[in-house]
């Protein structure tokens, strides 16, 4: 996931349907099916979730933990309002959290020191520590007292008053060894604002390290929170990608050496799996800590408890997600090479060898049946990600011949990148090639034909992440527009996931996200929905269909101009548009002030020395724009000049208004590429990269030439790209697949738009059909939101009178799939 692209999520999003006259209206179509001619079979496994550890959605997520900061190990270094103390407070004697040689252990190294008698009580995550009248909860702690008397202590489940919901513990603490004391609460009063609170009587000092409160009741007994584990098996899910995404390939070194055990390190599968009291606290690129209490094990598991085939991605010493770094350490690189062949004998290898044999010793001696691996994620330095990708493939192919090595496209759906990396996999003959994209609704839309031009016989496609840029029902509707194009390339897109899955709505570091949750409920989003009736409809095989198309036109590029900055100070001079025909449309030089540009408040905008300034160098998004938003056919000219700050700038042109644009965006991405993005509500997509970098104090002379919808965009008089908007966002899509268990076509129609779609469907005259089939819809207004009180967005089912020709009105704004059953079955 890219920054740029995260920012742009956090924009206002809104689906621009084409046509959209009015839900009165109704535009005629054509549906032509031939459900003889078989098209390419589709997996079980096509389509999956994708897991990180992004929005809390492990800790105080997916993970039953209700106890944050168990350990004590959050750290100012990982969060800035972080401290050892976070979500605890002393409710009398003196405590300090220490890390010496009477720690724990070496991977769980501070602990939490008492001078008796004393108290603290922990709020867990959201707004306090969510219980249920009737259900039990399981208590547990790792003391020690240096009493020779031993020390009591209570332990309670509160409300922010101290009024109890359960009969207090009462444990006794003997011995100067660490020791595990444990206990079980069945709470009478359902509260989602709980405590929990400890109490130690007597003198001296107590040691307390990872106090844990779970949930009995957890999925399939596996310590996973049942509500959210319920929504993501409900998806039927072919595959589990974890554990990330940026949180894979990010840190500050790869080094794990015990006993100096460094905080930022990047994610290790060994630092996540053996008795939780030993596993790692580590820093998240996410900006909070993560316990590793959901760890590899935990993955597998849950994976085979939903009938997914696991797919975990390891790290392949190139950082990506804007870091921009590689790992030239030799030693280093074997090191990791070797532990991805160790994870690959920790899920599959049997009981009595190394890595099987501590699987065995969690709980699971039969394998985990792993049959794909990826290795890295979204890098951005093509050659030296792809160096490094070939010695993990070779070493894990010489070793493990029947698993399916992945590799991966950079972070983009174009551009010089996505380019490169994906020669050098067709030349390396690699099976399989993530691709990860966040674009706007109207992109997917207008993208429907992507794969239909990839080659059949280069690797594969496993579209690892995915969205629309926004949770309305208009950002389902194009994902689920683009969805039928996937399943018609099903013979090349061999998986697919949307991302990412969780959010907690307290802790949102991206948006949009599937599932949505916070300490006590939980509720699956528009493209949740559509996802659910996309992955538990898939089919065998596709049916060869083909439809009309809705009538539309182009019109040429208009707008007025715009100057912007991301995390940078820069001057810009000399603003100057002209006519195609010569025509001086704006000037502007600056000597009489900055009263022509239009600000939206950001940033810190001033004229100096002739010429306009931004002058934050923190502030994101500072768009100015001047001019007409009629203008058509012209050209811009500008100077510019970096300041300071990590990236260059940004010139708009086509500015309708803040939320619909195109931008040249030179030096984005940290300095570390160039791209043209088109907005659309608030929504950004990417037309044309290259790696062009802008250096701080030289002045660049840029010009933009729009004619019609073709742009030209000059760098220091040098052609540095052009590129033609032409693509027709289609609202109206269709895929056809069979179920060969049952028999049934099965018919997906995704209307996209504000017209009813009456359609004219035949099967041909040869077909024969049951005259009745079940209908299950989604539809509603394109902004429509699913929350925790309301959920407009749900599938609703009904029955649809068929023939081997019918005409059906698909609804403004819905997705339709009509199973049709063969009357011969």
């Amino acid at each position: 996931m890219s920054r740029v692209v995260m920012a742009a999520a956090l924009a206002a999003t809104l689906l621009v349907a084409v046509p959209a006259s009015g839900t009165a209206a109704d535009t005629d179509y054509t549906l032509t099916i031939d459900p003889a001619a078989k098209g390419a079979s589709i997996d079980d496994s096509m389509y999956g979730v994708f897991f990180e550890d992004i929005n809390r959605a492990a800790d105080g997520g997916l993970y039953a933990e209700l106890v944050q900061n168990r350990s004590f190990e959050y750290d100012r270094a990982d969060n800035a309002t972080y401290t050892p103390l976070t979500a605890w407070a002393p409710t009398g004697g003196t405590l300090d959290v220490v890390d010496d040689d009477a720690r724990l252990n070496e991977r769980n190294r501070r602990y939490l020191r008492l001078g008796l008698p004393a108290g603290v009580i922990n709020s867990g995550y959201n707004s306090g520590i969510a219980v249920e009248s009737g259900k039990r909860y399981d208590f547990s702690v790792w003391a020690r007292t240096d009493q020779p008397a031993g020390t009591p202590m209570s332990i309670g489940l509160t409300d922010p008053a101290g009024n109890y919901f359960a009969p207090p513990l009462n444990i006794q603490v003997r011995g100067d060894g660490w020791a595990k004391y444990t206990g079980t609460f069945e709470a009478r009063k359902s509260s989602t604002t709980g405590r929990l609170l400890l109490n130690a009587g007597g003198t001296g000092t107590l040691r307390l390290d990872m106090v844990s409160l779970f949930p009995q009741d957890t999925f399939k007994g596996h310590g996973l929170r049942k509500d959210l584990a319920e929504k993501i098996a409900a998806l039927d899910p072919g595959f589990v990608r974890f554990p990330g995404g940026c949180l894979v390939n990010t840190g500050s070194h790869y080094g794990y050496e015990a006993p100096n055990f460094e905080r930022r390190r990047s994610y290790q599968w060994k630092d996540t799996i053996g008795p939780v009291e030993q596993r790692a606290t580590n820093w998240n690129f996410w900006g909070y800590n993560q316990s590793y209490g959901l760890g590899y094990y935990e993955y597998f598991q849950f994976s085979e408890d939903v009938g997914a085939m696991p797919l975990p991605v390891v790290p392949a010493l190139v950082t990506g997600c804007g870091q921009n770094r590689a790992t030239d350490d030799p030693a280093l690189l074997q090191r990791h090479i070797q532990d991805t062949l160790d994870l690959i004998e920790f899920a599959n290898g049997p009981a009595d060898s190394t890595w099987g044999r501590k699987r065995a010793e969690m709980g699971h001696p039969e394998p985990f049946k792993l049959t794909h691996i990826g290795v890295g994620n979204e890098e951005n330095l093509a050659d030296a990600f792809f160096t490094r990708f070939t010695q993990f493939r070779a070493a894990i192919e010489a070793k493990y011949p029947d698993i399916t090595v992945v590799s991966n496209s950079g972070p983009d759906d174009t551009g010089a990148n996505f380019d490169k990396l994906w020669q050098l996999n067709r030349d390396a003959g690699v099976k399989m090639v993530d691709e990860h994209y966040y674009n706007s609704p109207s992109w997917f839309l207008e993208n429907n034909e992507r794969y239909d031009s990839y080659d059949r016989n280069g690797p594969k496609v496993f579209l690892g992440e995915y969205a629309s840029q926004g949770n309305l029902f208009s950002n389902a509707l194009a994902e689920a527009a683009f969805m039928t194009g996937l399943e018609r390339n099903a013979d090349v897109v061999k998986l697919a996931s949307y991302a990412p899955l969780l959010a907690n709505e307290d802790y949102v570091q991206w948006r949009p996200d599937m599932i949505w949750f916070n300490n006590h409920a939980s509720w699956g989003s528009a493209s949740y929905e559509m996802q659910k009736l996309f992955m538990t409809n898939v089919g065998d095989h596709v049916v060869s269909s083909t439809a009309s198309g809705t009538p539309s036109t182009r019109e040429p590029i208009t707008g007025a101009i715009g100057l912007s900055t991301w995390a940078t100070a820069a001057s810009y001079d000399d603003v100057k548009v002209t006519s195609a025909a010569g025509q001086e449309l704006f000037s502007d030089d600056f000597s009489a002030g900055a009263n022509k540009w239009i600000g939206t408040g950001r940033g810190a905008w001033s004229v100096v020395d002739g010429a306009y300034v931004q002058s934050d160098a923190a502030a994101e998004n500072t768009l100015v724009t001047a001019g007409d938003p009629t203008w058509r056919d012209y050209t811009l000219n500008v100077k510019a000049t970096k300041q300071s700050g990590r990236e260059g700038f940004l010139v708009a042109f086509g500015v309708k208004d803040t939320g619909n644009y195109y931008w040249w965006n030179l030096g984005g991405w940290n300095n570390t590429q160039s791209a043209v993005e088109k907005a659309e509500g608030g929504a950004k997509s990417t037309l044309l990269t290259d790696t062009t970098k802008i250096d701080a104090g030289r002045a660049y002379d840029l010009r933009i030439e729009v004619r019609g919808r073709k742009v030209q965009l000059f760098l220091d008089g040098q052609k540095w790209g052009e590129f033609t908007d032409d693509s027709v966002a289609e609202p109206f899509r269709q895929v056809v697949t069979r179920d060969q268990a049952t028999g049934e076509l099965i018919v997906k129609v995704v209307n996209a738009q504000d017209n009813a779609a009456r359609t004219k469907i035949d099967l041909g005259p040869n077909t024969w059909v049951v005259p009745t089939a079940k209908a299950t819809v989604l539809e509603g207004m394109p902004d429509d939101v699913n929350t925790e009180f309301t959920q407009p967005i749900k599938a609703r089912q009904t029955q649809v009178r068929v023939s081997n020709s019918f005409t059906h009105t698909f609804p403004p704004n819905s997705v339709t799939f009509l199973r049709i059953k063969d009357q011969r079955r």
